[in-house]
This record gives C-alpha cells, structure tokens and sequence, in this order.
C-alpha cells in the first residue's frame, strides 16, 4: 500500500486505471517528490524518477533503497536519451509557468505509441489561497486541458474527474487554513521554494499514519466513483498517447 496523503487517496484508482492501461515496461516520473507513488511504480515496472528538491528527492531514493528497485535523479537532464513507454507526472503541471512547453519536453522522452499520464487540479474559477500557498500557477477546465494535450502531440485515451465529495471537503479545508499563511509565505518564499516545499505537505510520517489515511480515504473513494466520468470533482487525471 503507497503512503499517500488523502487527496492522492482520491485520484489513486484512476492513476492505477491509467498505468494498467498503458502497461508500461519503463517509467518516467517527472516530479516523484517523496516517492509515494515513485515506490510503487517500481515495484511492478523499471522506473526513474526526477525531483528537483533535494529534501524530498533524499526520501524517494531511501524509499527505492529499501525496495532495491528503481533511482531518483535530480533533473531530467541526467535521465539520459532512451525514450520511455510512459511518462506521468502528477500534481506537477500546474506547477510549470510554461506548460506547454513541458508538455512538449515530455512528448520528446515518450517511445512512439507510449503513454502520457498526469493528474491536475480541476476548474479554473476554484483556483484559491491553497493553489497560491503551493504555487499553483493555474487551475484546468476539461476542454481547455484536452485542447492543450492534443495541441502538444497527444490524443486523450481517457479523462476521469476525481474528488467529487470528500475531495470538495479536503479543498475547502486547505483553503481555510492557507488564508492564515497566505500573506507571508507570499512575503518570504518566492513561487519556486513554495513549489519545492509543496510535495512535502501532509505526507504521512510513518506507517500508521499512511495506514490511518488510507482509511480516511476510502469512503471518498467509493463516493465519487460514480462522478469519474463527469466534470463534478476537484481534479483530471488522463492517460494520453503519443502521436509521432
């Protein structure tokens, strides 16, 4: 069981949907973080992570250590120049002021006919306190990100919604408590140590703590299945694939 934070509870069973999918060989994850996510992929698939915060890259690779599966590299120039059969990278995009140009970047280290999978805060009139805390640049609305996926050399496999419900919940809570910090994290941190940081919020610090979230979680997760091909959550995840 991953050692994920609640919302990453929310949008697991799409993000597991997606990989199951692609059936990947080799993976590519651009923004690991602490290696939830990075420690399960490897389990099943050859898997390389980027992260750029040295604090949370420094987790992820005890995290492979203990597996013996898997690295974590500090910047995707150390990847090298074999393409992958999938690329994902979650929670991330919104993070990139130029996400077209990442997007693009990623389509370069797909092998041809391989997968894309992302997930990514949903709505543009919810964008708040806590996308600014984190530094969010942007919020997606589903036509607006498919367009963009598609302008970039990808053609949408599958779009899910997550969150609806619980994830409406978690939101409003983040929010609440991000207006407190909002003015001064803003006055002491610039948008990139804001983005950094973020990857280390609310992570689980041990196994009953990871095993009290997933509990959490779960019936959040049964709640919104139903919603998973509307538009009624807080985030997308998709699985795209690569066109030449």
């Amino acid at each position: 069981m991953p050692p994920l934070t609640t919302n990453a509870w929310l949008r697991y069973d799409e993000i597991r949907r997606a990989v199951r999918t692609a059936a990947p060989t080799t993976v590519l994850e651009v923004g690991a973080g602490e290696g939830a996510l990075g420690s399960w992929l490897a389990r099943h698939h050859d898997y390389t992570g980027v992260e750029r915060d040295d604090r949370s890259r420094a987790v992820a690779a005890a995290r492979l250590a203990e597996l013996g599966r898997g690295r974590v590299v500090g910047d995707l120039a150390e990847v090298g120049a074999t393409p992958f059969d999938l690329v994902c990278s979650f929670e991330v995009l919104e993070h990139i002021e130029d996400d077209e140009a990442a997007l693009r970047d990623w389509h370069g280290r797909i092998r041809p006919d391989g997968h894309l999978a992302l997930s990514v805060p949903a709505h543009s009139a919810q964008y708040g306190a806590a996308d600014r805390l984190v530094g969010h640049f942007r919020r997606y609305d589903r036509a607006e990100f498919a367009a963009l996926l598609s302008a970039t050399g990808y053609r949408v496999v599958r779009l899910s919604s997550y969150g609806a419900g619980f994830g409406h919940v978690l939101q409003r809570g983040r929010n609440l408590l991000a207006a407190r910090r909002l003015e001064a994290a803003e006055a002491t941190a610039s948008v990139e140590e804001r983005t950094a940081s973020s990857g280390r919020w609310f992570q689980p610090g041990g196994t009953a703590a990871a095993t009290a979230l997933a509990v959490a979680a779960a019936p959040g997760r049964l709640l919104q299945a139903p919603f998973a091909r509307g538009d009624h959550g807080t985030g997308y995840v998709v699985l795209a694939r690569r066109l030449a």
